[in-house]
């Protein structure tokens, strides 16, 4: 069964979130949402998550899941907010304990903080399945970028998260705490063992060299033939020495910071002190 997939741009994160829809029904699914944030002032806005819920008002659908393919560390997730609005269910991988342990202790949460996945309402693992709608979606564990990496199958579309992005552009990095070279090539070859016509849906674009556009829809046939990191044919060896040595020369994403604070627990911010405030932490040289 083939799902009717909708893009939302966010052209400040260079975030593709997705509503994938059962077309034989109403129901329907919100793929890696962002809530919009300003670092400069600490202030958040909802205009990003506003524009997928009035899509999915405009055409009567359902939310089924609310569905995260990682903890991402360029934006802050809007999950809670569609949830609020709209229902559905937060899902994420059941390696997000790993992920909460790590950052748990990064960002001094103590004991209050809860690292066992309880935040969200489902946690995937490998083979695991699930509904939306007619419509069945698979679950493919795809770890490198982070331990908690899914790619979510849904019919004949492949929703890959960071793992892979358009073929001009490569891979996600691998540097970030807990994050492997040689795991994330091994998830990799999973994907590429899908059929050739799966459409796969990438989490970021950022425009390779030479395209004009912004692009997020590609093919496993095109990945493996065009990825300028993996494909035709790479080896494990080629890939992780070529990873290695370009992620020692990137920056840390420049909302590392808050959107991992927020995004392990769900897309909820850090609890208020006893006026009501919310706050975020700044780790010192941890990152």
């Amino acid at each position: 069964m083939s799902p009717e997939v909708t893009a939302f741009f966010d052209e400040a994160t260079n975030t593709i979130s997705y509503v994938v829809k059962d077309p034989s029904g109403s129901a329907c699914a919100v793929v890696d949402s962002v809530l919009d944030f300003d670092y400069s002032s600490g202030r958040t806005d909802t205009r990003s998550a506003d524009a997928i819920i009035a899509f999915v008002k405009d055409h009567d659908l359902k939310v089924e899941w609310l569905l995260e393919s990682h903890v991402h560390a360029d934006h802050l997730s809007a999950a809670p907010y569609i949830q609020q609005e709209l229902g559905g269910k937060i899902g994420i991988g059941d390696r997000i304990t790993v992920v909460q342990d790590t950052f748990g202790k990064v960002f001094n949460e103590g004991t209050e903080f809860q690292r066992d996945g309880s935040q969200f309402d489902a946690l995937f693992k490998e083979s695991d399945s699930f509904h939306i709608g007619q419509l069945r979606g698979d679950v493919l564990h795809t770890p490198g970028h982070t331990p908690a990496c899914l790619t979510y199958v849904i019919g004949d579309a492949a929703f890959v998260g960071d793992t892979l992005f358009m073929p001009d552009f490569g891979t996600a990095r691998c540097d970030f705490p807990g994050g492997s070279s040689e795991t994330l090539y091994n998830s990799i070859q999973k994907i590429l063992a899908l059929p050739d016509e799966t459409r796969i849906f990438v989490g970021h674009d950022y425009k390779a060299p030479g395209r004009d556009d912004y692009a997020w829809e590609t093919t496993v046939g095109e990945q493996k033939a065009l990825n300028v990191h993996v494909g035709e044919g790479k080896s494990a060896e080629e890939f992780v020495r070529m990873r290695d040595e370009r992620d020692a020369t990137l920056a840390m994403p420049k909302l590392i910071i808050p959107s991992l604070q927020v995004n392990m627990r769900a897309g909820r911010m850090p609890p208020a002190d006893d006026q009501g405030d919310v706050f975020l932490k700044v780790p010192v040289n941890k990152l």
